[in-house]
């Protein structure tokens, strides 16, 4: 017997507040402005993992350019 595993492919505002140690105020603020992508499905959203990598590396870009 074969078990499948399937992986999720999206996150909740409220899992993407958890990842980044934001308030879930914060985060859905974030999406609100679209400094983090995301999608309407029914009444709720959804971000893509990689939408959150590219909000950290943006973020984080951001304050290099600021200590060079």
């Amino acid at each position: 017997m074969t078990t499948t595993v399937i992986e999720r492919k999206w996150h909740t505002t409220a899992e993407v507040a958890d990842m980044l140690g934001f308030g879930l105020s914060k985060t859905k603020m974030l999406v609100l402005t679209g400094e983090i992508r995301s999608v309407k499905v029914g009444r709720n959203r959804r971000i893509l993992p990689v939408w959150v990598d590219e909000y950290v590396e943006r973020v984080t870009t951001d304050a290099e350019g600021w200590a060079a």
